[in-house]
This record gives C-alpha cells, sequence and structure tokens, in this order.
C-alpha cells in the first residue's frame, strides 16, 4: 500500500491538478549540460536543457514545446505492476478463509512476481540502438528543433532521472570501411556508430545528467520491505506444512 501511496498521483491545491515537481539535473565538476526538469506523475512535462558545445564552447538551448509532454513508460509499467500486486491481494471477499498452506504460497508468488517486475521496470532501464534513439518520438518534443548532430534521451535507472545527450559527427565516406553499427544499449559510449536516414554517424561525446527523484527511492525501498514480507510469509507457511506432513501421530 505504501509503495502504491507512492505512485498515486499527488493532488495540490483544490482545483484536482495534478502536482508537478521541478529536479535540476546536472553532473559536479562539468557545465556542459544542465537541465531543469518538471515531472508530473508518470509524465515529463516540460524540459529545459542548455548544452555547452565542446568545440567552439557555443552554447546550445532546447525545451519542450508547451503542447508536449513525454511519458515515463518505466514509472507507468512499475505503478500497474504494484496495483496489480494490491488487486491479487484484495480480490477477496472479507470473511474469505484460505483452505491450504499451498493457496497462501500461491498467491505470494503471484503478488511477488508483480513486485519484482515493478521493482525492475525502475532498476532496467531499456537497452536502446542508437536509431531506435534517432527515430524517438522524444526528438521531436523540443523548439528550436534539435540539431541534426545531437540526440537526447530520458530514463529511470533505480531512483534518478537521467538524460543522456549525444553529439554526433558525419562520417565521410571514405572512413566507413571500418563502419561498425553499435548494438542496443543503455548508454551509448563516444566511438559508436549507427546508420541513419542513408547517412552514417559516430558519437563524439557523450553527457549523462541525473538527479535522485525522493519518491522512487521510497517505492525501492517499499518494493523490497514488501518481497521480504511475503517470502517470510512462505516460510513459515512451508515450516508448519512440514511439520503437518511428518507428525509421528
Amino acid at each position: 500500500q505504501e509503495a502504491s501511496h507512492r505512485f498515486a498521483l499527488p493532488i495540490s491545491g483544490s482545483g484536482g491538478a495534478v502536482r508537478q515537481e521541478n529536479f535540476v539535473l546536472s553532473t559536479s565538476g562539468t557545465d556542459q549540460v544542465k537541465g531543469v526538469m518538471t515531472l508530473q506523475g508518470d509524465a515529463l512535462c516540460q524540459a529545459d536543457v542548455n548544452l555547452k558545445m565542446p568545440r567552439n564552447n557555443q552554447l546550445l538551448h532546447f525545451a519542450f514545446r508547451e503542447d508536449k509532454q513525454w511519458k515515463l513508460q518505466q514509472i507507468q509499467d512499475a505503478r500497474n505492476h504494484v496495483n496489480q500486486a494490491i488487486y491479487l491481494l484484495m480480490n477477496r471477499d472479507v470473511n474469505y478463509q484460505f483452505k491450504t498452506g499451498l493457496e497462501v504460497l500461491k498467491l505470494m508468488d503471484a503478488v511477488m512476481l508483480q513486485l519484482s517486475r515493478a521493482r525492475n521496470r525502475l532498476t532496467t532501464p531499456a537497452t536502446l540502438t542508437l536509431p531506435e534513439i534517432a527515430s524517438s518520438g522524444l526528438t521531436k518534443m523540443f523548439t528550436p528543433a534539435l540539431p541534426p548532430d545531437i540526440l537526447v534521451n530520458f530514463y529511470i535507472n533505480l531512483n534518478k532521472l537521467c538524460l543522456t545527450v549525444y553529439q554526433l559527427h558525419v562520417l565521410q565516406p571514405s572512413t566507413t570501411k571500418n563502419f561498425k553499427p553499435a548494438g542496443g544499449s543503455v548508454l551509448h559510449n563516444p566511438g559508436a556508430m549507427f546508420e541513419f536516414g542513408s547517412q552514417r554517424y559516430e558519437v563524439s561525446h557523450v553527457h549523462k545528467v541525473e538527479c535522485v527523484v525522493p519518491w522512487l527511492n521510497d517505492a525501492l525501498v517499499f518494493f523490497t520491505v514488501s518481497l521480504q514480507l511475503c517470502q517470510q510469509l512462505k516460510d513459515k507457511i512451508s515450516v508448519f506444512s512440514s511439520y503437518w506432513n511428518y507428525r509421528p501421530y
């Protein structure tokens, strides 16, 4: 229930609007990329990114269009899994009596599967290829439009909201004899190559900035505690079941 409450979109004010939370994404020791993100439940409703280009120290600024929001599928999925776990526990008459230990074990297994899936959605970001990032709807979210040599990606990793900015350079036809396209990854390194729109690119610089989202941290703690409680109940049922099966009388 506590984990579920963290995912319940918090309400503020009498208008019933979902509360917005602002987060500053940056890394210590470098100011190459700075971002201010506004998170509203499972949606990034505003993003403001400043990028200092290493070659000429030119400052690029781009932000979400006012009519656009970006859904964070990981948060959405985690919320659905924890709500499914609660449904499995509550989907009985209040006076229901369990008949066997096995019945309880099966229920615990089903609940633990949903809790594990919820936790895994936050702890395991999707692996994407660079063409998948380039063709993502995220590239159409910004004004001014992203330059063709910039890619961005947002994702959740554990309790952090992460932004990755990739700077690219075009590979000339004469240099593509050693072309080897990169596979899927959460974070691509400089030197990774890919082909997109009949053009070949190489990643020249990678900037990753992040910040902790406190309520995601809470949710991960409650997932762990919930799984431990389920396992303890399973262990107790097993002890009593073995005692029942092997009575000497």
